[in-house]
């Protein structure tokens, strides 16, 4: 028998919130001790799996673990993961650790909720979105997507800011709505499944391997598109997204963002496309546009923020209509793109997020830029780390988001010209609102409030250093991340029936005629 990977990558942080809960009261620094050691442990773990990884493996997933649930309706523990999950699940498990150091202090003078409680609920969500991206039984995957919202919910609701109790409601409302269109077209799936085999089933392999009536499809591919889109957040379904940063804490923000709504762009890559490949390329065109309004409304609002929390989730909504539109182009490289750039924005945004936190905790708790001016000189290392997340959400060349987004753009130009075309003047103005960021904030005389601020600390730098390591080594070096993406990608194309366009771009002077003889 194989070794269980996956389900002890989601005991493991489970059995380490029950062990931080049951704590005896007023031990809040061996609750964090425990919950650094329990995510390490798993970090562990995901790494030790991932370099059993064969890249080259004839098996559309890895690590496969099958055991009977409610067999009556043809649901099963099932789990395993390809390429794409697969680096989805190390995002979540390098993050973890990372949000759990960072956030060291910022429950310690909460009055709302123990601190204990916060780091078991960071624990609790990390077993769910591995959950989320390793489950091969469509209805497991939708009990982990459900389930996610709950610590989440307590996250924003009980250690969130003034405004707590309305954007965790608001959070939860949304995203509850989006899984009951979701939870519909789980049922019409079932029961097509049920006509067309005989015996109803939810296991994703079988369901992608249905010929559905085209017909059909498109009914039941809008009750998981909605939930997805709901939870990427994708344009115009995004206006949970600016409240719950802003309340939320840095560490939560970076799970939430960085992690969490990877979940929707992840759920269009494997369940939509391969499941439902007549109506996603029905829908195509009404998705590509909504991703390019995406991509420009996130750029402009983003632009004219004065709060850094909103403009960083009205930036992230600009990037994930990117990630969108590398998808639904159906060219390899922009899949490709797609996934790597959801990778890469989980990077950039735990840089931002926790750069940010750190820089309130020294001023107030203020997220307001007009608040700050010439950071850089009291604090340098701060303001340098800053620099390198605010160059990763732009797309530098060398930085792993540049490779994610080129990807994404080339394979765009590759089908469509012109959404290629328009997709990079988006770009622009993410430059324009990152580097209006990083001017106003950290350049120019230093605020005479903010005299005496102290520069990052030990446990700070430790916190950053792997962020900004892996952000600038990938981005130098991908191919580690692209021949593990890559084969899942060209499985996903294959199952949708898409081709790359062929080239149509000759040599000089060589006729189309030339060519044939």
């Amino acid at each position: 028998m194989n070794f269980p990977w996956l389900t002890t990558l989601m005991v493991v942080p489970l059995v380490g919130s029950i062990v931080v809960a049951l704590l005896p009261k007023g031990r809040d620094l061996l609750a964090k001790q425990v919950a650094l050691v329990v995510s390490l442990a798993t970090l562990v773990i995901t790494v030790l799996m991932a370099t059993q990884f064969q890249g080259d493996s004839a098996e559309p997933f890895q690590f496969v673990e099958s055991h009977p649930w409610i067999p009556a309706f043809g649901i099963s523990y099932s789990v395993g993961v390809d390429g794409i999950a697969l680096v989805l699940v190390a995002l979540a498990a390098t993050l973890v650790p990372v949000v759990v150091l960072a956030g060291w202090h910022d429950v310690d003078e909460s009055s709302r909720g123990s601190v204990k409680g916060y780091f078991a609920l960071i624990l609790v969500l990390e077993t769910l979105m591995i959950g989320v991206f390793s489950a091969l039984d469509v209805f497991l995957f939708y009990v982990f997507f459900e389930v996610m919202l709950i610590p989440v919910y307590f996250m924003i609701g009980r250690f969130g800011g003034i405004q707590r109790s309305y954007a965790a409601v608001k959070f939860l409302l949304y995203s509850l709505v989006g899984g009951l269109f979701m939870l519909a077209s789980l049922i019409g799936l079932y029961v097509v499944s049920a006509q067309m085999t005989g015996t109803g089933t939810f296991d994703f392999v079988s369901l992608a391997g249905l010929d559905i009536d085209p017909d059909v499809q498109k009914l039941l591919f809008l009750g998981f598109f909605f939930a997805f889109a709901v939870k990427a957040p994708l344009w115009p379904f995004h206006t949970w997204l600016p409240d719950a940063a802003a309340e939320s804490k840095p560490g939560t923000s970076v799970l939430l963002i960085g992690v969490l709504d990877k979940v929707g762009t992840f759920g269009m890559i494997r369940y939509c496309l391969p499941i439902f490949p007549a109506a996603s390329d029905f829908y195509a065109p009404v998705v590509i546009g909504m991703a390019l309004v995406g991509i420009f409304y996130g750029a402009f609002v983003a632009l004219s923020q004065n709060d850094m929390k909103r403009l960083f989730a009205y930036s992230s909504m600009s990037h994930f209509g990117f990630i969108t539109l590398g998808i639904f182009v159906f060219t390899s490289q922009g899949q490709t793109g797609s996934v790597v750039y959801m990778v890469a924005h989980g990077l950039s945004t735990a840089a931002l997020f926790l750069t940010a936190g750190f820089l309130m905790d020294r001023y107030r708790g203020s997220s307001l830029i007009s608040d700050y001016e010439g950071v850089n000189k009291a604090a340098p290392v701060l303001a340098g780390f800053f620099l390198v997340a605010a160059l990763s959400s732009l797309a530098l060349p060398g930085l792993v988001s540049f490779v994610g987004e080129f990807l994404v753009l080339l394979g765009s130009f590759e089908r469509y010209v012109w959404v290629g075309a328009l997709a990079t003047v988006g770009i622009v103005i993410t430059a324009a609102y990152v580097l209006r960021l990083y001017q106003r904030s950290m350049t120019g005389p230093l605020k005479p409030e903010l005299e005496g601020m102290g520069d990052l600390r030990g446990r700070e730098v430790t916190a950053l250093v792997p962020i900004a390591l892996l952000t600038i080594v990938l981005g130098v070096f991908p191919a580690p991340l692209l021949n593990v993406i890559n084969p899942a990608v060209d499985r996903v194309m294959t199952s949708v029936g898409a081709t790359d366009p062929a080239p149509t771009v000759q040599s000089a002077g060589l006729s189309t005629e030339g060519a044939d003889q």
